[in-house]
């Protein structure tokens, strides 16, 4: 709830000017009042509508203002008259009348334009920038009016004020690295893969991965599926990446690299997985010393020892990290174990600090007689870390050694229990079960729909609304579970239904290896107690979600060891953050600030871009969505090979051809 002087948001109608206290109403939005602690909003403006916060508006030079920036974004794409011509006749119409020389004419010209580009425009930008301009000139007419009839300028024509503008789309909002997904699609679309991965580099750097591994939330946000179906965003993000490197082309970034400062100043990462691969890239784009210390063998964190090869190639991620490690600014050091002694020398030695290393200590299932020292009791991460060392690396034996002929039992629900169940299934098991208290629905929406129904057609088992309830052994290894069920019962109060033990519902399986993969949690020694670092009740570093410092000046901390085990997309999201507050910290007498546009990043994020309920016309619907060739379950259930063989170049071209192209701009005045 948001309290506002005048709102059209979303098609809500709130105008609360010259009422009295007890008739306000309140907008039920979550608005962008306070743009920042210290400084309040006046309006916002944007796709949807606008909102007012201050009585005293200039709603002819705000229409102006925000009509501005379509010219300033340049996103419309220029394949229509409406979009490529109408923009800039709406700013030029409103700045004439802002200026005190328009004409009631003008008026009659801007209405007609903007219903023209709201019908016509091939893309939501040209679409949706006259719907707010449309609602100031009815709602607030007498401003427009008061300009025309006495030819002065608008109140606050000639002042200084600041308009903060932001480009963003439903995709891109829900993204937690806030890629420019529209952008990508654009370049697939056209067959220009360069222009795709420019797209998709501004904001992340591991491209090959992401365009693999990635859960897509983008997908739940994607315009398209109000229509028919979600753009296959995932897949058509690994064109570009695959492209690049196929083809031998040399490393694309977003930006210039800059020079290597000799300013003496420098940055140490703790772990070189996505997090602290993302951060370096970009201290480094900007031409600041970093240094990695990584604690395994290899490079890649548990993207390289923890996600199999069947779905992330070794040699895919390896472009994506030599991407990082090739930078001019970034050196790393291996089988570097930092703990609280090496962590005081690098506080010391170092400008800044960012902890960017793993959740990789497996949590137990809570059962009765759980040792974690019986025979056939094996942790995820290690039992992960096994297999993938071995098939990546080389180092160490396989897994198969232990697994082949075997009854293996995970239990779990998200992505590393379904990497450890699916790897069971290649390294020979006999049996494989995946124990879960909830249900089927709830599993594909930790993990996707594709892991899942990928799973099952390898002949993994399921079952649901149950969890171990006690381990059975024979001294030195585990033989059996006894495994508890569980029926959801509804809360007669209308609240969360709730999991019900079902009390003559317990049954015995057999087992050879328990596998527990319910969560993981931080190894923190690392921290000297005498900081006395502040932890979120998860047991991981707490910062304020924004600039991910922690309570020590200095120490950063992004990805699985800020927020516990998280997606790859998550750590890269959290880490591009991280390392552009790092930057300006460095340069700005230690001082944690946002840019205009992660702040703005950060209220679009909480007011949510995307709508469910928007009725989409003006589109085709019913085009099919494109589904990439995957290996048969024959092909696939012995070995590494990867499954998931992508879009062929007509098949993406086809899915992108899909994309609305769902740009929007919004604006606040502050």
């Amino acid at each position: 709830m948001s309290a506002v002087v005048f709102s059209t948001w979303q098609n809500e109608f709130v105008d609360n000017r010259s009422k009295s206290a007890d008739e306000v109403k309140e907008s039920a939005f979550k608005l962008p009042l306070d743009y920042t602690a210290d400084t309040k909003s006046k309006a916002f403006i944007g796709w949807d509508g606008v909102a007012i916060f201050d009585e005293d508006i200039d709603a002819v030079r705000l229409a102006t203002e925000y009509a501005a920036q379509y010219q300033e974004y340049s996103e419309a794409c220029g394949r229509c008259a409406p979009g490529r011509w109408g923009g800039r006749i709406l700013f030029d119409l409103l700045d004439k009348i802002a200026r005190g020389e328009g004409t009631f004419e003008d008026v009659e010209h801007l209405q007609e334009v903007s219903q023209t580009m709201m019908l016509t425009s091939k893309c939501e930008i040209g679409r949706t920038v006259p719907k707010p301009i449309l609602d100031l000139m009815e709602h607030y007419k007498e401003q427009f009016d008061l300009c025309i009839v006495e030819q002065k300028s608008s109140k606050d024509y000639n002042e200084s004020i600041d308009y903060i503008a932001k480009i963003t789309a439903p995709c891109t909002d829900v993204c937690p690295a806030h890629v420019d997904i529209p952008g990508y699609i654009e370049g697939v679309r056209d067959m220009q893969f360069a222009d795709s991965l420019a797209a998709t580099r501004i904001t992340m750097p591991l491209a090959h991965t992401c365009g693999r591994v990635c859960p897509h939330p983008c997908e739940d946000a994607c315009r398209r599926t109000n229509l028919d179906n979600p753009i296959s965003i995932m897949e058509l993000k690994r064109l570009g990446a695959d492209y690049e490197t196929d083809h031998g082309l040399s490393w694309l970034h977003p930006v210039e690299p800059k020079p290597l400062k000799n300013d003496g100043k420098k940055v140490a990462i703790i772990g070189a997985g996505p997090a602290g691969l993302t951060a370096a890239y970009y201290l480094a784009l900007d031409g600041i010393k970093v240094d990695i210390f990584e604690e395994l063998p290899v490079n890649g964190g548990e993207v390289a020892v923890g996600v199999p090869e069947y779905r992330m190639p070794i040699d895919k991620y390896n472009k994506d990290i030599d991407l990082v490690l090739d930078m001019e600014a970034v050196s790393i050091t291996n089988n570097h174990r930092v703990d609280a002694s090496r962590l005081k020398e690098l506080d010391a030695e170092y400008d800044a600090v960012l902890l960017g290393f793993g959740a990789r200590l497996s949590k137990k299932v809570r059962a009765d007689n759980e040792n974690p020292s019986m025979g056939g009791y094996w942790g995820a991460i290690e039992m992960l870390d096994k297999v993938n060392l071995w098939h990546k690396y080389d180092i160490g034996s396989p897994a198969s050694n232990e697994l082949k002929g075997k009854k293996v039992v995970c239990v779990g629900g998200g992505f590393t229990s379904m990497d450890v169940v699916r790897c069971a299934v290649r390294e020979g098991a006999e049996k494989v079960t995946m124990l879960y208290r909830r249900d089927e629905k709830t599993i594909i929406r930790n993990t996707t729909y594709e892991e899942y129904h990928e799973a099952v057609e390898e002949g993994v088992e399921f079952i649901f609304h149950s969890s171990v309830g006690e381990i059975e052994d024979n001294g030195d290894n585990i033989t059996n579970l006894k495994v508890n069920t569980f029926e959801l019962v509804p809360d007669p109060d209308g609240g969360r239904a709730q999991l019900v033990k079902i009390e003559d519902g317990d049954f015995d399986l057999e087992c050879d290896y328990l596998i527990p993969a319910v969560s993981q949690a931080c190894d923190l020694q690392l921290i000297p107690e005498e900081w006395d670092i502040k932890l979120t009740s998860w047991g991981t570093v707490l910062s304020n979600g924004k600039d991910y410092m922690t309570s020590r000046d200095g120490l950063f901390a992004a990805g699985d060891c800020e927020y516990g085990p998280m997606t790859i997309v998550n750590a890269v999201g959290q880490a591009k953050r991280a390392a552009s507050v790092i930057s300006r910290y460095l340069y700005n007498g230690g001082k944690c600030t946002l840019t205009n546009d992660e702040i703005m990043e950060d209220h679009l994020n909480t007011l949510r871009v995307y709508n469910k309920n928007e009725k989409i016309t003006g589109w085709m619907p019913g085009l099919p969505r494109e589904e990439s060739e995957k290996l048969s379950v024959a092909q696939r259930i012995d070995n590494n090979q990867e499954v998931n063989l992508g879009l062929t170049g007509e098949e993406a071209a086809a899915e992108a051809d899909r994309c609305m192209r769902c740009y929007y701009i919004s604006m606040v005045a502050v």
